[in-house]
């Protein structure tokens, strides 16, 4: 008799393994742990402000690798936000303090590239902290341009996320519009 060559090939394959249980809140917040510390890790370089975020995605996804972190890691765009976030010095209470959420938000609707120069902005203004200086602005842009860093506090005040001011003293003064946090003049 003919053999079922189909039916050979089903008896010989292994069973499909049953799938993972999903990790429990308290591993889910170990792993977003972990990965804050991997991203600090990474951003601690000298050069990281200015490499492209693709090349720190591979970066990350390398070290994920190296610690052992399971899971499905994040794809590049949520890599992106993750990435606004640590550069701005925000970690877990973006996801749990309604104010974050607002201003995360709020940066997303601008360009990924000035996403994390808002939320510098955001961290300074939250904290009263002084405005920071153009110098860091670049940096959380991702050049060195004083020249450029004013050019994106322009547009992103263009785009009514906020209100920049001078002091007498010539200070800068940024306050978010709409959170109506504001920071405490600073040098430009």
């Amino acid at each position: 008799p003919p053999r079922d060559i189909l039916a050979d090939l089903a008896a010989a394959r292994p069973a499909a393994a049953a799938p993972e249980p999903a990790p429990s809140p308290e591993e889910q917040a170990g792993r977003r742990a972990r990965m804050a510390e991997i991203l600090a890790d990474i951003l601690r370089a000298e050069d990281a402000a200015f490499r492209a975020p693709g090349v720190l995605y591979q970066d990350f996804l390398v070290r994920l690798r190296i610690h052992e972190v399971g899971g499905t890691p994040p794809a590049l765009p949520e890599f992106r936000r993750l990435l606004a976030l640590a550069r701005a010095g925000i970690g877990a209470e973006a996801e749990t303090d309604d104010g974050w959420r607002q201003a995360a938000a709020r940066a997303a609707t601008l360009p990924e590239d000035m996403q994390g120069v808002f939320l510098l902005l955001a961290r300074a203004a939250r904290d009263g902290a002084p405005c920071p200086e153009d110098a860091a602005i670049a940096r959380a842009y991702g050049s060195a341009s004083a020249a450029r860093a004013r050019r994106v506090l322009g547009f992103i005040e263009a785009q009514g996320l906020i209100v920049s001011r001078e002091t007498g003293r010539g200070q800068r003064i940024v306050t978010l519009a709409g959170l109506a946090w504001e920071t405490a003049p600073g040098a430009a």
